[in-house]
C-alpha cells in the first residue's frame, strides 16, 4: 500500500509518538498513517491561524510546514483551539462524525503519549472534550438472494481473465467476513494445506483463524489452478491474490472489482461498499439461528463483544417472524353493514 504521508513532515517529538504506536502499541502502519493524517490537518489548522485565505485554498493550507510544531509548541495549545478545529472540521471541511471522533482521538492519543509515556508534558488540552456522539446506524448488508446473484454474476463474467480471483475473492468476503486490508494481506503460506482454515493479520498486527467452509474451499482450489500457474511462478512475490501487473493487490484494485460486479447485479444504486459483504457474512451467519453471537465475535475478530451486538438488530426476518407469533396476531375488527349513508343518497 503506497503510503499517503511522509512522516519526515512532523517534529522529532511526533515522529517518536508515530514509533510508539508502531513498535509499543503494535498498531498497524495504516493505522498510524490515520493518526499522523488527522494531526496533520490539526497543525496546519493552528499555523493558519483563522486566516480564512489559507484555510480555503487546499493547496496553500498542504504547503503549511508542520514540522514548527514541537514540543513548546504543543504545550501551549489550549482547550478553545482544539474546538476550534472540531467546528472547523465540521463546518468547513464537513467531516462527519466518525471523521470528527477521530481526530479527536488522535489529538488525545499524542497528549497522552506526551504526558502519560514522556513525562514532557502536565497538561491535556483534549482532556475534557467528548468525543462526537455517532449515530448508531444499522449496517447495510445483502440478502441471501443479493449474495447469490452477486456471486452468479461474476461466475457467469467468462470472458475475464480474472474470473476464478474475483469469484474466490466475494467469496471469502461473503462467508468469512474478512476486512478487505486482511484480505489483501494473505499470502499463499497463510493457507492450510488442507484448506481447513487461512491466517489472516486484523487490527492492531493480531493474527486469527478463520475457518473455511465447502465453498471457500471450492472457490480457492479453483483460483490457485490460476496462481500457481507457470504465469504467476515468474514472481517471487507470495501474495494469494495479484492484480494484472503480477503484483499483489492493493485494496484500490479491490474496491474497484467490486464495485463493478455489483453495479452488474443491479446493486450499484444501493451505494454499497466492501465493507458491507463483511456485514453481510456476520448477518447472514447470526440469522441462520445457528450461530451464537461469541462465536461471530472470534470469527469477526472484533475485541468487544458490544461491537458485535449490532447484528442481533438486523435480523429483520426473526422480528416478523415475532410478531406472527402474538396470540392476538389474528384479531380484526368485524365488518358492520351500516346501510346507506346521507352523503350516499
Amino acid at each position: 500500500m503506497r503510503s499517503e504521508i511522509n512522516v519526515k513532515e512532523f517534529s522529532q517529538i511526533v515522529r517518536e509518538f508515530a514509533s510508539y504506536k508502531t513498535a509499543i502499541q503494535g498498531c498497524s502502519q495504516r493505522t498510524v498513517e490515520e493518526y499522523l493524517l488527522d494531526l496533520r490537518t490539526f497543525f496546519r489548522y493552528l499555523l493558519a491561524d483563522g486566516d480564512q485565505n489559507l484555510l480555503s485554498d487546499p493547496e496553500a493550507f498542504a504547503k503549511l510546514p508542520i514540522h514548527t510544531v514541537d514540543l513548546d509548541y504543543l504545550r501551549n495549545i489550549t482547550t478553545d483551539q482544539i474546538y476550534d478545529f472540531l467546528l472547523y472540521t465540521d463546518t468547513d471541511r464537513e467531516n462527519k462524525t466518525a471523521a470528527k471522533a477521530r481526530k479527536l482521538s488522535a489529538i488525545k492519543g499524542l497528549y497522552k503519549f506526551l504526558i502519560n509515556k514522556r513525562g514532557l508534558l502536565t497538561d491535556n488540552p483534549a482532556a475534557n472534550i467528548d468525543s462526537p456522539k455517532k449515530k448508531k446506524a444499522l449496517p447495510k448488508f445483502l440478502t441471501l438472494e443479493e449474495s447469490v446473484t452477486l456471486l452468479n454474476i461474476i461466475a457467469a463474467d467468462t470472458e475475464s481473465k480474472n474470473r476464478e480471483r474475483d469469484y474466490c475473492i466475494v467469496t471469502l468476503f461473503l462467508n468469512c467476513g474478512m476486512r478487505l486490508s486482511e484480505l489483501v494481506g494473505i499470502s499463499l503460506p497463510d493457507i492450510d494445506p488442507q484448506f481447513r482454515s487461512l491466517r489472516v493479520l486484523g487490527k492492531g498486527n493480531k493474527e486469527r483463524i478463520i475457518y473455511l467452509n465447502d465453498a471457500c474451499r471450492n472457490a480457492l482450489s479453483q483460483y490457485l489452478k490460476v496462481r500457481l500457474s507457470e504465469e504467476y511462478r515468474k514472481s517471487r512475490d507470495k501474495a494469494l491474490f495479484f492484480s494484472n501487473r503480477m503484483q499483489r493487490m492493493s485494496v484500490k484494485t479491490v474496491q474497484a472489482m467490486v464495485y463493478k460486479y455489483l453495479t452488474a447485479a443491479g446493486l450499484g444504486a444501493r451505494k454499497l461498499s466492501v465493507h458491507k459483504l463483511r456485514h453481510t457474512a456476520a448477518t447472514l451467519m447470526y440469522q441462520s439461528g445457528e450461530v451464537d453471537i461469541r462465536v461471530l465475535k472470534d470469527i469477526l475478530g472484533h475485541e468487544q463483544l458490544n461491537t458485535t451486538q449490532i447484528y442481533t438488530h438486523v435480523s429483520d426476518r426473526n422480528m416478523e417472524e415475532a410478531m406472527k407469533h402474538n396470540p392476538l396476531a389474528g384479531a380484526s375488527l368485524p365488518t358492520v353493514d351500516r346501510g346507506d349513508t346521507e352523503e350516499d343518497e
